[in-house]
């Protein structure tokens, strides 16, 4: 098991995987000054600053009543007492924005209310995509506490996840998540998941996109009363945050997108890309294992041969724990989620050199933490969710074959990224997709601040320069740390940055790196 360590390594973890840390601020004179983050301009202005887009969505929000929340859970996936600031609440919005006056879906929010004089609201979105906003929030709040003087911190589940109507595709993801199968086993799994997918959720597949929950998020905005939307988006959040941004560019107050992804690369680029920053972050975490004293090996090459060997042995002999089984499959799963943050790789040695031992607990807690796995057995809908948005934001269907060719060009790279046998799910999806979310152009827009990590395996840097490209008005921000999610690095140079910009509107410099 983990040691003393292991609060604070989870509570990195739950930060790093559900996204899926200078210079000198600037004034109006670089590249663009910020307005209040209230408005664009001041309260006596005849002109709402949202125009017509802002007054109809203003006309059609509901009304959240908040309560205490009933159905938090920890970082152990454990129910959990909220503090009594936090409160949970609900936001009727349009299955299809096509069809305002239709059938209605219920979007989960949650906010913890500002503890000093009140700028407005920032909303969050945390990634995945199929990230719980209402989970993470309060598990990361402490994280946001300088924000939290002068914002009420809300955030939600997006459409598609968990409360929010989240998808449910059967109950076999114990089954699927640790199988080791064939080519032609693969692609008939991964049939099956896509047809109980919509069996379990084909009312709300063909409504999960971005440029959905980009429109309810301008619902969000109305419903907390703000003007303007201020947000801070991780991972795939900066692409829901971009699409508002391109969609509603006169509604956008203090945007930070941290992390960024492009959402005009091919699945292919995207996997290879990924699997280039994986490896990256392999090789940086075997030296400062090897640098802090590694139990896995004397030299990097050697701590990389003994996690190798391990993870090749579970193929033909996955270790018990308990009555569950740490497949190959699983362990991949293990050795991937520490590589997120810089903070939880000690987990990673820890695990590996236990599960040589004979104890895989460890493993198995990554791997659980990686697919949303609760003590009972249950999972949340990050799995589901996350495929379901993902072949909802794209036309691509690969065949069975270009789903071999993108695994070969992993294993190339990466090979403990690679899955073979696993056949494409978005290629058997019951609804076709669109690339509508794969626009970006946000002209017009406040400046919005766009965050890349040179050391980010997730979401590599040279996407953070694409997006901030697409969108016309960002202001590209340089982490050179490691690890996926710059601000939640706890870095005070990327922590100065964004303060100064969303509690004062100081854009830094072009060019600022930390």
């Amino acid at each position: 098991m983990l040691n003393s360590m292991k609060k604070t390594l989870l509570a990195a973890l739950v930060s790093a995987i559900a996204l899926a840390g200078c210079g000198s601020t600037g004034s109006s004179g670089s590249p663009g000054s910020a307005e209040s983050p209230g408005s664009a301009e001041s309260p006596s202005s005849a002109e709402s600053p949202g125009s017509s887009a802002s007054r109809a969505a203003a006309k059609d929000a509901g009304q959240v009543t908040w309560s205490m929340c009933t159905d938090l859970v920890g970082f152990d996936g454990k129910p959990t007492k909220p503090d009594p600031s936090v409160e949970c609440g609900k936001l009727s919005v349009p299955l299809d924005h096509a069809k305002p006056g239709g059938e209605k879906i219920d979007l989960a929010l949650i906010r913890i209310k500002a503890t000093g004089d009140k700028l407005g609201s920032l909303v969050f979105n945390f990634g995945g995509p199929g990230a719980s906003g209402v989970d993470m929030l309060p598990l990361s709040a402490r994280a946001f506490a300088s924000l939290g003087t002068r914002y009420d911190l809300v955030s939600f589940d997006p459409r598609g996840v968990d409360r929010s109507s989240g998808v449910k595709c059967g109950g076999q993801l114990d089954k699927l998540l640790a199988a080791t199968t064939s080519a032609t086993d693969g692609d008939r799994m991964a049939k099956e998941f896509a047809a109980a997918c919509s069996k379990d959720s084909g009312k709300v597949l063909p409504y999960v996109g971005t440029v959905s929950a980009a429109k309810d998020l301008d619902l969000i905005r109305a419903a907390v009363g703000d003007e303007k939307l201020n947000y801070i988006g991780f991972s795939y959040g900066t692409h829901l945050g971009a699409v508002y941004a391109t969609q509603f560019p006169k509604n956008v107050g203090r945007f930070v997108l941290d992390s960024a992804f492009d959402p005009n690369v091919t699945f292919e680029e995207r996997a290879v890309t990924q699997a280039t920053g994986f490896d990256q972050a392999f090789a940086a975490f075997a030296k400062d294992c090897v640098d802090q004293g590694c139990d896995l090996g004397a030299n990097p090459a050697a701590v990389e041969g003994t996690v190798e060997t391990f993870l090749d042995g579970l193929k033909s002999k996955p270790l018990k724990v308990g009555d569950r089984d740490l497949t190959y499959g699983l362990a991949q799963l293990a050795v991937i989620t520490p590589l997120y943050a810089k903070a939880t790789w000690p987990a990673l040695e820890q695990g590996v050199s236990a599960a040589i031992k004979g104890d895989g607990s460890t493993l198995l807690t990554l791997a659980d933490l990686y697919t949303g796995r609760r003590p009972d057995g249950t999972y949340n809908t990050m799995m589901t969710s996350l495929q379901a948005i993902t072949c909802a934001d794209n036309s691509e269907r690969p065949s069975q074959a270009e789903a071999a060719n993108i695994n070969d060009r992993i294993k190339a790279v990466f090979p403990i990224l690679a899955t073979d046998g696993t056949g494409s799910i978005c290629g058997h999806w019951p609804v076709p997709g669109s690339n509508d979310a794969k626009r970006i152009d946000a002209t017009g827009s406040a400046p919005i601040l766009v965050i890349g990590g040179k050391g980010d395996p997730a979401t590599p840097y040279q996407w953070a320069t694409s997006l901030n490209e697409q969108l016309k008005t960002g202001v590209l921000v340089t982490y050179q740390g490691e690890g996926h999610g710059a601000y939640l690095s706890g870095d005070s140079c990327i922590m100065r940055t964004v303060d100064g910009y969303l509690l004062n509107g100081k854009l830094p410099s072009t060019g600022t790196t930390c």
